[in-house]
This record gives C-alpha cells, structure tokens and sequence, in this order.
C-alpha cells in the first residue's frame, strides 16, 4: 500500500465519486467527499460513514473551499444530459469556477489535482475512434454546450495553471461508464434500458438505433483515475479512461432485454440536438503510460447493474 494520504474527492457522493471513495478508503487513505448533493445521494456513500478515515462536507465548489488535504479528484459537475441541461449557467460555473476554485486550493497546498473532464469534449466528432490529439467538434450554444464547453474551459485552466504555476495536474476524459449508483431517473442510455425493461415498459430508441457508444464498467473506471493519479508528474494527460468495444443502441437493447428476460418492445423516437452518431476511446496512451485497460466485459458489467436495480426498485 502507498503511504496514507488526506484526500478530497469533490462530487464524492455521485456516482462515479462513491466508488472512488470507496476505493481510496481501501487503499488506506482518508478521504474527504465534498457534495452539494444536486446530483449525489447520501444512500451512495451511506456504507462509507461508518470509517473514521471518510469524512462529509455538503459545499458547492462554485464557492472557494478551505481544506487541508494531499491530493484532489475534482468529480464535480451532473454528467446527465436530463440534470446538466436543466440548469445550464449553473452547470458551466460548476465546472469553470469550479476548476478555478480547485486549482487555487491546490496551488496553495502544493497539492496534485486530477480533472475528471470527459468525453463530450470531443463533440460529435469526424475521427473515429477519438484520439486525444483530435480538437473535437462541439457547437458551443446547443443544449448540450454547458457541459462540453464548461469541461473544454476547465482543461483549459487546468493546463494554464500547470504551465503559469507549475501545479502537478492530470486530466482524464471519460467515456461512457455504468454500474451499481447510477441514478434511476438520471437519463442515461443504461439506467434508462434497465428500468424500462425491468419494469417491462417500452425500451426508448433515439433515431434509428444505429449510432454507436462504448461502455466502461465503473471498476475498470476508478481503476483508470487513480493509476493516472500515481504517474508521474510529467504524465498530465489529456489520457482516455473508457472501453474501445463499441456498441449500437439496438445491440444494448437486446442485451439488456436477454438477461432480464423482459417482455418490453423497442420504441423509436427523434434523434436530440447535437446527439453524437458515434464515441470511441482510442486507449492507446492508457495503455502505455498507465498500463491500464478495460477488464469488464458488457454482459458481465449489465448482469451486475442490473441486479442493483433491481434492488433499488424492491424497496421503492
């Protein structure tokens, strides 16, 4: 085990941050999860209150943070379209004061901090699959610009910080990930396939079912963040975090119909605004600097996010 350290993970209660809560705990760290509970729950991180070494702080990183701590995973920012779209000026100062609060908080502790950016930085893109090198090609006022700029901007500041102050950085973009936490009303295209088939409602296809996504199971996921935290300090990234097997909406239907053994139908309805046809990872540099891929496949990972919602829904 490396040597315990105090670490804050912003957005700690959401679901990507209580599984990597959970894991800095196990690794013998302390943690300090700091939530405004927009999108996060306090039932995520409930088994963690228990540990001395998890502390809980509700705070909105759009407001300066005072703290004593080694390191940072900045999480925080709703990810859904359904929760990042519905107040958009809210979601860009998250993610660009947000990052500037952060920073700041690092720059005086002398502290490593990692910006979980993501995927949609890349637009709706013309190179397939995405390479970190590929500038992306995002309209910046459609529906989903809040998100995709707000996290453009933060990387930004992240390598302006890096570069003017030389502030030991990582940044990592995150493709589509699922698993046990996820919201069952967050919009997403997995919860929303599980709990429609679970509940044998119509399965919602946006366009024609043919565009394409790949999923990370949310442990290859934490796995991916905190071995690009222990690189080292010339490693800043932008390095992606995701699983290359690419899947059409239809095929992950029919997945997610045959281990429910669910009666729903499928149901077409219009492609939204600015909805990418097509997201890849190109993991080549994961891969090389932090010997990191994906182990989980797609059956396996959907048996084990179906089971936790079908618990969500028995106590519901």
């Amino acid at each position: 085990m490396s040597e315990q350290r105090k670490i804050l993970v912003t957005g700690g209660a959401g679901f990507l941050g209580s599984h990597l809560c959970k894991k800095l705990i196990e690794q013998g760290h302390d943690v300090l999860c700091v939530d405004n509970f927009y999108t996060g729950t306090k039932k995520n991180i409930e088994p963690l209150m228990s540990y001395n070494s998890f502390e809980l702080m509700r705070h909105d990183v759009t407001f300066p943070l005072y703290v004593e701590v080694d390191e940072i995973y900045n999480l925080a920012c709703p990810a859904s379209p359904f929760h990042y779209q519905f107040d958009p000026v809210q979601t860009t100062k998250t993610s660009v004061h947000g990052a500037i609060n952060l920073l700041g908080l690092a720059k005086r502790l002398k502290a490593k901090i990692l910006q979980a950016s993501t995927s949609e930085v890349y637009g709706d893109p013309e190179v397939h699959p995405q390479t970190e090198e590929y500038w992306g090609r995002v309209n910046t006022f459609g529906p989903r610009a809040c998100y995709d700029e707000g996290k453009r901007c933060a990387e930004t500041l992240f390598y302006d910080y890096h570069t003017q102050h030389n502030l030991d950085i990582k940044v990592v973009r995150i493709f589509n990930t699922y698993g046990p936490n996820m919201q069952k009303d967050d919009g997403r295209v997995v919860s929303n396939f599980i709990i429609q088939a679970l509940q044998n409602q119509p399965i919602s296809i946006f366009g024609e079912g043919t565009q394409t996504r790949s999923f990370c199971y949310v442990d290859d996921l934490i796995s991916g963040l905190t071995s690009m935290m222990e690189t080292p300090d010339q490693v800043t990234g932008p390095i992606n975090i995701g699983n290359p097997d690419e899947f059409t909406m239809i095929e992950l239907a029919n997945l997610v119909l045959e281990i429910t053994g669910s009666s729903s139908k499928l149901e077409f309805h219009p492609l939204p605004t600015d909805d990418p046809l097509q997201r890849c990872p190109d993991i080549s540099k994961a891969k090389a600097s932090l010997n990191w891929e994906p182990r989980v496949k797609l059956r396996q990972g959907l048996e084990k996010t179906i089971s936790y919602f079908e618990t969500v829904l028995s106590e519901n």
